[in-house]
């Protein structure tokens, strides 16, 4: 089962953690649980700020593609891309700034997490990348569109290479990369500064730069979802899909 949790500081300061070993690849019902978590937050009106973390070996690396391929039917393949859109959703949208603090892998769904989150701080080992092309799947360029300019996007969304958290300084879109034992506390600080702000006006802040924001994000994904539902039936995905968890879904059809 995932293990999201999400607990409320004294000081205001939300703290959401996934938790779903061995490499925080989420399974159909972890995307929604970790929703529902970010819209619960939201709603509360003692939540001032929130950080969005993980435990493990990395951040997150997506989708978890044996639940996939193992589940008969496309019902894994349509939970998952609702469960995707609602968690990216839910980030974007929740009332307060989310904070993301980014360690080891953030790969596919983590781009989709971090990129739609307000501010990223990462360890020295973080690295990003939307490997979607190998699976048979696209998505998320939305999402690395909004930590790197428009031709480095391109260039890693088709080779799916990724790239150091470290390097995205320069861009502006990680703000500060701190040695991964230091990752809570530098993350703690910044939400630490949020929250001493009148929690009113941080709300309407919030609300404020989506509103300007040039891009439409949920719907720029769904669009990216939809060529993801034409690979799947053309077979395209199920082949990619097994030849990466070592399973014959497309045989057995």
């Amino acid at each position: 089962m995932s293990a999201i949790t999400s607990e409320l500081r004294d000081d205001g300061i939300r703290v959401v953690t996934m938790a779903h070993p061995p490499v925080n690849a989420l399974p159909v019902q972890g995307w929604f649980d970790l929703a529902k978590a970010l819209d619960e937050a939201s709603a509360d009106r003692s939540t001032k700020v929130v950080i969005l973390r993980a435990e493990g070996k990395g951040f997150n690396a997506g989708v978890d593609i044996k639940e996939m391929q193992n589940t008969e039917g496309f019902d894994a393949l349509l939970g998952a891309n609702k469960g995707c859109f609602a968690a990216f959703k839910a980030v974007y949208e929740c009332s307060v700034p989310v904070i993301a603090a980014v360690n080891g892998f953030c790969v596919g769904g983590g781009v989709g997490l971090v990129g739609n989150a307000d501010i990223v701080v990462a360890s020295d080992d973080a690295y990003f990348g939307v490997p979607e092309v190998k699976q048979g799947a696209l998505g998320a360029a939305t999402h690395m569109a909004r930590l790197v300019p428009q031709h480095l996007m391109r260039t890693l969304y088709f080779t799916a290479r990724t790239i150091k958290a470290s390097d995205l300084i320069q861009h502006g879109s990680v703000y500060e990369v701190v040695p991964r034992e230091e990752l809570d506390a530098a993350a703690l600080r910044l939400a630490s500064d949020i929250a001493a702000k009148d929690t009113r006006v941080i709300r309407a802040a919030k609300e404020a730069l989506n509103g300007i924001d040039p891009i439409d994000v949920n719907k720029s994904y769904r669009f990216e979802q939809g060529f993801t539902f034409e690979l799947n039936l053309m077979g395209v995905s199920d082949e990619l899909r097994d030849n990466f968890s070592g399973t014959n879904k497309a045989g057995s059809k």
